[in-house]
């Protein structure tokens, strides 16, 4: 079988492959300038002719999978399969497999240090003295002067694997780590609540939900005006679980001490989007939560391990995205 990695790949786990497939062509979408869309995806799709596509990034529709209808298998980087038409993969007879956890220390770093940054006022410092407003007669001391982290109640909405990653780092620190777990299940010493009582009594509080119909828009205008005034509200998970709007609104209330923001309606960001860097107390990053040097080697790690089990059928049903596929 012939395999065609598109997403970055470590040279062993590439090696890896190469001693379980007749050929491995590999052409990442970093060495290429970009992703492919549908017509490029399928372009070189029936130019390369694989049997099996590792993507990351790559568009994957039914238009491409009826104009190449060879394809045994499909491998793709990331957590969820979003840059892949997952139904038309099950129609056409195609198992997905995917990397979950490939990104959740990077994402738990991340979000852990913005935290502590938006706390301690670390931006706007870093500016005043790139401003020129550090002079004789200042005193950053106190001009600057903020939070510790360390014994403050942070409440994580989801308790998948991100969250258990932030929730060991919280421990450090010392922190009161809740959660809101929708399946009720219990996670050693963390204290589990209701919805509404983590927003109303937690000093932060952090999304990691994947967007479903039961958690799109979860988070709304009246929720967010029940955290405490000096509340921080973090998402890196996705802005669709949020009232946007109803979240400007409450930022420029100053209801809540700040947010801390890795993801927007729209990525790139319309002009409309950006409004909420007008309000008070903003982090914007532009969803580089999950953006390390080390996710490539996780992601590859993952996927050959599930690869191996695919190719000797084992636990199909727990590795296969789109599990439907099984039953053709």
């Amino acid at each position: 079988m012939k395999v065609y990695v598109r997403a970055p790949y470590p040279e062993n786990r590439l090696n890896e492959l190469k001693e379980l497939f007749d050929e491995v062509l590999y052409e990442p979408w970093n060495d290429t300038g970009e992703r492919y869309y549908e017509d490029e995806m399928l372009a070189h799709l029936l130019e390369v002719k694989p049997d099996i596509l590792i993507t990351e990034l790559d568009r994957v529709t039914e238009k491409v999978l009826n104009g190449y209808p060879n394809l045994k298998l499909i491998g793709d980087c990331r957590a969820t399969p979003a840059n892949l038409d997952t139904a038309a993969c099950t129609k056409a007879g195609v198992p997905v497999l995917c990397t979950p956890g490939r990104n959740n220390q990077a994402v738990a770093e991340l979000v852990v240090a913005l935290i502590i940054m938006h706390m301690r006022h670390g931006l706007e410092a870093i500016q005043w003295i790139k401003d020129g407003k550090w002079v004789a007669g200042t005193t950053p001391y106190f001009t600057w002067m903020g939070n510790e982290l360390q014994g403050k109640r942070v409440g994580l909405v989801g308790f998948g694997a991100v969250s258990q990653a932030a929730a060991k780092i919280l421990d450090g620190f010392d922190c009161d780590v809740c959660y809101y777990d929708y399946k009720g299940r219990a996670y050693g010493h963390y204290t589990p609540l209701s919805l509404e009582e983590l927003f109303a009594t937690c000093d932060v509080v952090s999304l990691h939900l994947p967007v479903s119909d039961s958690t799109r828009g979860l988070v709304t205008e009246e929720l967010l005006r029940t955290m405490k005034k000096d509340a921080l509200f973090v998402n890196a998970g996705r802005s669709a679980l949020v009232d946007t709007q109803g979240l400007i609104r409450v930022l420029n209330d100053r209801a809540i001490a700040g947010a801390v923001l890795d993801v927007l309606d729209n990525e790139p960001p319309t002009a409309e989007d950006l409004q909420i860097m007008n309000c008070p107390n903003v982090i914007l990053t532009p969803h580089i939560c999950g953006a390390t040097y080390e996710v490539t080697n996780h992601q590859a790690d993952i996927l050959n391990a599930r690869i191996r089990q695919w190719l000797a059928g084992e636990n199909l049903s727990k590795i296969v995205y789109n599990r439907d596929v099984l039953n053709r």
